[in-house]
């Protein structure tokens, strides 16, 4: 009944504000499931931001007023129940610009891996890649990367210094996967996604693409649910054979009652390592050290959730690409200011902005992920 001091951890943030009883139902199982650290080893500093104007009285109002007619002036983007959604997925947004860009004449070049960055002091000077076996060198004048930046670091050539190897070393990830099910019946339940908090089961969370756009669903008396896991690269989800996990997910979603395992006709697992980049208790002091050397590489762009080892969602990551293309072109951006530690974008407000005060808003936020607690310290 009393609140915790000092509050210092995930657990005794929410708990002080929305009680044990819900810290228990609503954010525990999820919180650990998604990041796989315990919540009192997440600092409240995390929870103090991504929770920030998502009280239980918002939230109940929000639940009340569902169904009814409401001004979006002001509504936490969070609450917002309308969204505009490409007809096959985010997907074709990426089909298009590459076909802007073949039909200009450039090349894309697929299933090719990045072997080694040649440098010098201070710039790159080409990359060796592999496509299908066949080596090739690229020379270039600019050079863009969204690779993970761990693996960024260990393809230099000549080698970086040892105490950056030994800080990219140190940035770890969460990998995710996805258990698609074809399911055979027309609607199961109209949400778009379902976040899932039972611990009696590991799924995280389901989505429903048919009630995202019916086009994802070519057969309309079918039905297909993405049941999302979050896991580490080699641990026992990640290694469990494709036919195992969709056993699994049938097995789960049969047992949380959305639809009926006799209903399950096909599956398919897509697995998505380095997914998030965790933010424990050394990612701060190593990602300096790595931001340092990469600085002084004058011809490198760092952008997106993994080129940048933050946690942008995917317009985040759009813009730090494109303010990349700006500064190429001339310009002085400050790419790391998109990830500025400033107010959370779930506390972003809908209506009533021009399109550069959205931009300009979205430059200077940031979404968090938690970071672990030291104890002792």
């Amino acid at each position: 009944a009393f609140p915790q001091k000092p509050e210092e951890t995930f657990e005794q943030w929410v708990s002080n504000r929305f009680g044990k009883r819900l810290y228990r139902i609503f954010f525990k199982t999820y919180t650990e499931k998604v990041w796989g650290i315990p919540c009192n080893e997440i600092t409240a500093e995390w929870a103090a931001q991504r929770i920030k104007g998502l009280s239980l009285l918002t939230a109940v109002k929000s639940a009340l007023l569902a169904g009814q007619a409401k001004n979006k002036e002001g509504v936490i983007k969070t609450l917002i129940d309308a969204f505009d959604y490409p007809e096959r997925g985010p997907g074709m947004m990426w089909e298009t610009v590459a076909d802007i860009i073949q039909r200009k004449k450039s090349r894309i070049c697929f299933e090719t891996n990045v072997e080694k960055i040649h440098w010098t002091t201070s710039r790159i000077t080409e990359l060796e890649i592999i496509t299908r076996g066949r080596k090739e060198m690229i020379q270039g004048t600019h050079f863009v990367s969204s690779m993970p930046m761990r693996e960024l670091i260990q393809k230099f050539e000549p080698a970086v210094p040892e105490a950056v190897l030994r800080a990219a070393e140190k940035l770890s990830y969460r990998d995710f996967l996805t258990v698609a099910l074809i399911i055979n019946k027309p609607n199961l339940f109209q949400d778009n996604w379902i976040y899932i908090h039972d611990s009696e089961v590991k799924v995280g969370r389901i989505q429903n693409f048919k009630n995202w756009s019916p086009h994802m669903v070519p057969d309309p008396n079918k039905t297909c649910l993405g049941l999302e896991y979050f896991c580490f690269e080699g641990d026992g989800l990640w290694t469990m054979s494709d036919g195992q996990l969709i056993e699994l997910a049938t097995k789960e979603i049969n047992a949380l009652g959305l639809a009926r395992a006799s209903d399950v006709e096909d599956g398919a697992v897509v697995r998505m390592p380095k997914a998030y980049p965790v933010y424990d208790s050394v990612y701060a002091d190593a990602l300096e050290v790595v931001r340092g050397f990469l600085s002084s590489i004058g011809n490198l762009y760092l952008v997106g959730r993994n080129g940048m080892h933050k946690y942008n969602n995917q317009d985040h990551s759009m813009l730090t690409a494109m303010l990349a293309v700006k500064n190429i072109l001339g310009a002085n951006y400050d790419i790391w200011g998109v990830n500025a530690d400033q107010e959370y974008h779930e506390e972003i407000k809908s209506g009533g902005k021009s399109e550069s005060d959205e931009l300009t808003l979205l430059a200077s936020t940031q979404p968090k992920v938690p970071r672990r607690k030291v104890h002792g310290a």
